[in-house]
């Protein structure tokens, strides 16, 4: 009896004595608050749950992420920042310098997060050497969308170059059919033309024009030519085009009241939502010319104090680029898996063609950031690009005019 009681109370001893494990507490402020976004993020939700996570929901709807920045830098300023946030691009950078962000380079090291992510996406997600951001996933900005039925009906053909894409389209038009569906708010504008320069000035031209600022490219023929093109994409759409939505270009397309659209493929989920079979109902392919343009949404983590909150933080970024989680996020957003060693089994056609574009773009230097998405400049220098891009869609402006005053624009902005 006495062997028994002392067993008991050693082991409640033992109990006392051992330090509590702290539990795993992330509150994470984002702007995935419509449909497919928001049951996308619910997945990781769940999943932080199942691993014994307490998860404080913080979505701020609006603006393209402008709102919920503006509670971020409200809550950083008051010394209580989040766990994580949702950034990308510089934006990650701007607030690292302002030294507010964590280092969970032991979280990447031990997941090796360098061995499956993309060398150029795997940049983004880094502060001064450490990691300080994990992606979610890869978007790619320069598709090409089609209604399969409205092509085959008019003899035509997905377009391999922009000559072809003219003909496409000027058959389209003549059928009394809407060459381009297109919402005519910046920064659609600004996707159109970005991927249209990506087809004409190559993946090095798009790199010194768009990532490098460099003024040669910005003032060249090939520029020209760019907007030279962009002068006829303005005449492939229709005159009610004026501040529509995205989703309702995507909309035309699917409804056959539009041949094409030039979208990132978040458009997909538009399709897919509607019961639509790529191959069969729409068709996907990358812009004409050479390249792979991404968007990558990803969560940046904010120095927190607390162990429970430290514990959520690494939880959270272990979960985001883990295997499970990238597979199932991407077949909800539309978008492929950042790392590149995730099964592509259960995903369809059009992202089995984004993995290998982009495995073959990593492999050949053509893989490049969006500017129009954040993801290759910082504000000031993309807003000037799309003001001057939207300026020359909706005037008369000649190519060449808009081509001084690109170069004149990104030079102040400097």
């Amino acid at each position: 009896m006495k062997t028994t009681v002392f067993t008991a109370v050693s082991a409640i001893a033992l109990t006392l004595a051992a330090p509590a494990v702290a539990e795993p507490q992330a509150e994470v402020l984002h702007w995935w608050t419509s449909g497919g976004e928001a049951k996308s993020v619910a997945v990781l939700q769940k999943e932080f749950a199942d691993n014994g996570g307490t998860w404080t929901d913080m979505p701020v709807a609006g603006g393209g992420g402008d709102a919920a920045m503006t509670a971020l830098r409200a809550r950083v300023l008051s010394g209580n920042a989040p766990t994580a946030v949702q950034l990308k691009g510089p934006a990650i950078q701007e607030w690292y310098e302002e030294g507010v962000l964590a280092d969970i380079s032991a979280v990447a090291e031990a997941e090796g997060w360098a061995d499956v992510l993309p060398a150029s996406i795997a940049g983004h997600m880094k502060c001064d050497g450490n990691w300080c951001a994990a992606p979610v996933n890869v978007h790619r900005v320069d598709w090409i969308w089609a209604n399969a039925e409205v092509l085959a009906a008019n003899g035509i053909e997905m377009p391999n170059s922009w000559d072809e894409f003219n003909a496409a389209a000027d058959k389209l038009a003549a059928a009394g059919i809407t060459p381009l569906a297109h919402g005519g708010q910046a920064w659609q504008d600004a996707t159109v033309f970005e991927a249209v320069a990506l087809g004409i000035l190559g993946a090095d031209g798009f790199q010194k024009a768009f990532v490098d600022l460099d003024m040669e490219t910005l003032k060249s023929d090939g520029m020209v030519a760019v907007f030279d093109q962009m002068r006829k994409m303005r005449g492939y759409v229709d005159d009610n085009f004026s501040g529509r939505d995205w989703n309702l270009a995507t909309a035309m397309v699917m409804n056959g009241e539009a041949g094409f659209q030039i979208m990132g493929d978040w458009a997909k989920g538009e399709f897919l939502a509607a019961g639509k079979v790529p191959g069969d109902d729409f068709l996907c392919a990358s812009v004409p010319g050479d390249g792979f343009l991404y968007n990558v949404d990803s969560f940046a983590m904010f120095d927190v104090k607390g162990d429970d909150k430290q514990a959520g933080q690494a939880l959270l970024a272990e979960l985001i680029v883990g295997k499970n989680f990238q597979e199932v996020f991407n077949l909800n957003k539309g978008s492929i898996p950042a790392r590149v060693d995730v099964a592509l089994d259960a995903f369809d056609s059009c992202a089995h063609l984004s993995a290998k574009d982009m495995t073959d773009s990593a492999d050949n230097g053509s893989l490049l950031p969006s500017y129009a998405h954040g993801m290759a400049l910082r504000g000031a220098q993309s807003g000037a690009i799309t003001d001057v891009v939207t300026a020359h869609f909706n005037s008369d402006m000649s190519s060449a005019e808009a081509v001084q005053m690109l170069a004149n624009a990104v030079q102040n902005s400097l």
